[in-house]
């Protein structure tokens, strides 16, 4: 994609945040998720609401929460989260012709509450003509509330949630990720980077321990 004129408008955060509701109930039922797991390994309800607040990324704290412990493993969390997050460096790539004209706080607002599902949602829309950069923004506010607040709500929960395991709701993030997968398939030309991804997929899972 080459580089277009953009804008930065109300109208398009706006648009933006309208268009990512439907996003809303699975991210809130993933926060919850992750309230009711933080709960159990020991996290106050302070601790997991600022997690998701400054981490704001399930996946990665998801899989800091595998590695949690009784004992401090600062560096351990932070590798984690490092490895896990890499691919927003991806994410950002490919948003660069967007919002390389847009500079300073509202760019990086834009960048970090960016999702996964938001990421292909503004992706579909540049390729569609939208040039107005606020929608980025505007996809990542409708998120803020839906994974914080199912944060706050599942660890209040903890006591009379059920085992999240036992519902299947430890799935989500493969599930989440494989129909993200289906979303953005091209054809033929992602054969590799899928095989090159399964790959890899698989000798973490076979060398690392955890889920």
């Amino acid at each position: 994609m080459s580089a277009a004129p953009v804008s930065f408008a109300r109208a398009g955060v706006w648009r933006g945040f309208v268009h990512a509701q439907p996003l809303a109930p699975g991210v809130a039922l993933y926060g919850l998720v992750f309230g009711v797991l933080a709960g159990e390994r020991g996290l106050g309800w302070a601790q997991a609401v600022l997690m998701s607040t400054l981490v704001y990324s399930g996946s990665a704290q998801l899989a800091a929460l595998q590695v949690w412990s009784s004992t401090p493993a600062i560096a351990a969390v932070l590798l984690t989260v490092a490895a896990i997050n890499a691919r927003y460096l991806l994410y950002g790539a490919a948003l660069q012709p967007w919002l390389v004209q847009v500079r300073g706080p509202r760019a990086w607002a834009s960048l970090f509450l960016l999702g996964d599902g938001r990421w292909v949602l503004a992706m579909r829309k540049y390729e569609k003509g939208e040039r107005d950069a606020g929608y980025v923004l505007g996809t990542g506010f409708a998120g803020v509330l839906p994974w914080v607040g199912g944060t706050l709500v599942g660890h209040l929960l903890t006591r009379d949630m059920p085992d999240p395991r036992g519902w299947g709701l430890d799935f989500m993030l493969p599930a989440f990720a494989a129909a993200i997968g289906i979303s953005v398939w091209r054809g033929r030309a992602d054969w590799l980077p899928l095989l090159a991804a399964l790959g890899a997929a698989m000798a973490v899972h076979k060398l690392v321990p955890g889920g």
